[in-house]
């Protein structure tokens, strides 16, 4: 049944469910068409594997900076400007990265607020125990770095310096590759 608004009434409509070949199929129906059931860890492999690909090269470089400073803040006293952040070229190429793929969420806020994350301390022990039933979570904290970053000049420096990014991006990883059964190690 489909509600006319115009009629105020409810209006029949002949819809044939699911994924029967050469029958119509109801864009508005959530059943999957019975390759992997959704949210299966096949089906989370996936989703993932694709988008981690872009972003698991970063890994090195992630680690190695993991206690560094990769922003600094410019200001110029001649020109009385005020002070802008200058980002190392990796970690601008990560963002870029990172915003190309489908793991960003704008609703990462409920990430942290369903699982009490509240500090990098939070994070980074959300993260170590996390499993493969967590990898939206995991997207959810990568999406705050990065979605704040843009907004918020620090953001982006700090994720690295306490090491989130680098965690959270090697935990999916290994958690893509532990359960997509690849024997292949990543690139570190």
């Amino acid at each position: 049944m489909f509600w006319n608004w115009e009629r105020r009434f409810p209006v029949k409509r002949n819809i044939t469910y699911g994924a029967m070949p050469g029958k119509a199929r109801d864009p508005m129906n959530f059943e999957n068409d019975g390759n992997v059931n959704e949210n299966s860890v096949e089906d989370i492999v996936q989703r993932y594997r694709p988008e981690l690909s872009k972003i698991v090269p970063y890994l090195n470089w992630l680690r190695d900076n993991s206690s560094n400073e990769v922003a600094q803040s410019y200001s110029n006293s001649d020109l009385k400007s005020i002070p802008f952040p200058v980002y190392d070229s990796n970690l601008l190429a990560f963002v870029k990265a990172a915003q190309t793929t489908n793991l960003l969420d704008r609703n990462y806020v409920y990430v942290y607020s369903r699982n009490r994350i509240n500090t990098a301390k939070d994070e980074l022990m959300f993260i170590q125990d996390a499993q493969i039933t967590d990898m939206d979570d995991l997207a959810g904290i990568l999406s705050k770095y990065v979605l704040q970053g843009m907004t918020k000049g620090s953001v982006w420096g700090e994720g690295v310096r306490n090491g989130v990014l680098y965690n959270v991006i090697k935990k999916m990883d290994d958690l893509v590759r532990f359960w997509g059964q690849e024997t292949e190690r990543p690139l570190i």
